[in-house]
């Protein structure tokens, strides 16, 4: 499969994924000014924390950058559709092309997605059968950052030695205080609302049911999958390969016999 590039045009989805983005910048540059680096030059900190600390940022603006500009699984304008599999298609009533059952059509991105769970503006995408991953891995990398950034900021209150060696002139000493408590206000919001999202999708990938579907009044033919998790979660991600789950830099490859059968399209 072919790394595709997907963007859409949106000023308000702009507008949401660069206030992510910012919160993500702001704390991967105060915080090691602030905390990392400091505490690291004069021993009180292993530098394996420094890593552990931008790797997890790593992988969450990695997984950011991905999710919202990944293909989420756009229907073509003219889909092949072999005739054994023509009983798994419809008419979407808003574009007047055929598409896969359990399909949507996105009003903002304007055409149909496959296995559509919801359009998210904090990404500026939809969220759908090909990067489904990738915003599970935006929301679990999200809550490791913001963790990882609460307890730096409690321990840089409660448990760190003082330093001895600050320049007293520099920004980050003059407003330690305030910068810090910025940090603490979005790593609570950020870990509180991406830990209700991630369990929110989570159960919504083990019981084989979308977020469209759950906020519709009826669904047909949509329930438990009755599978193991493992078999679950791996065709959402594309391998067998536990470890290869938490890995945002590679490219996901179908499963057979997947929730959602890979129609020809």
């Amino acid at each position: 499969m072919k790394l595709r590039v997907h963007f859409v045009v949106d000023p308000m989805g702009w507008f949401c994924l660069s206030m992510v983005f910012g919160v993500w910048l702001y704390n991967t540059v105060f915080i090691p000014t602030l905390i990392l680096f400091p505490h690291y030059s004069e021993g009180h900190i292993p530098c394996a924390l420094v890593a552990c600390y931008y790797l997890a940022s790593l992988f969450c603006i990695t997984a950011l950058v991905r999710a919202s500009t990944a293909d989420p699984g756009r229907l073509p304008q003219d889909p092949h559709i072999p005739h054994s599999e023509r009983e798994h298609w419809e008419l979407c009533n808003k574009c007047n092309l055929m598409r896969p059952k359990r399909s949507h059509h996105c009003s903002r991105c304007g055409h149909c997605v496959r296995r559509m769970d919801h359009h998210c503006p904090w990404i500026n995408n939809c969220v759908g059968e090909d990067n489904h991953w990738l915003f599970l891995q935006l929301c679990f990398y999200t809550q490791v950052l913001s963790l990882f950034t609460l307890l730096l900021d409690f321990c840089q209150y409660y448990y760190f030695h003082p330093l001895t060696h600050l320049q007293q002139e520099g920004f980050g000493v003059r407003h330690e205080l305030a910068l810090l408590r910025v940090s603490t206000f979005m790593g609570l919001l950020m870990f509180g609302g991406m830990s209700s999202l991630f369990y929110t999708q989570l159960t919504g990938i083990l019981t084989d049911t979308t977020t469209i579907e759950k906020m519709s009044y009826f669904k047909s033919d949509v329930g438990s999958s009755g599978r193991p998790w493992q078999q679950t979660l791996s065709e959402v991600f594309g391998t067998r390969w536990k470890l290869l789950w938490f890995v945002p830099f590679r490219i996901r490859q179908p499963l057979g016999g997947a929730l959602y059968p890979r129609l020809h399209v």
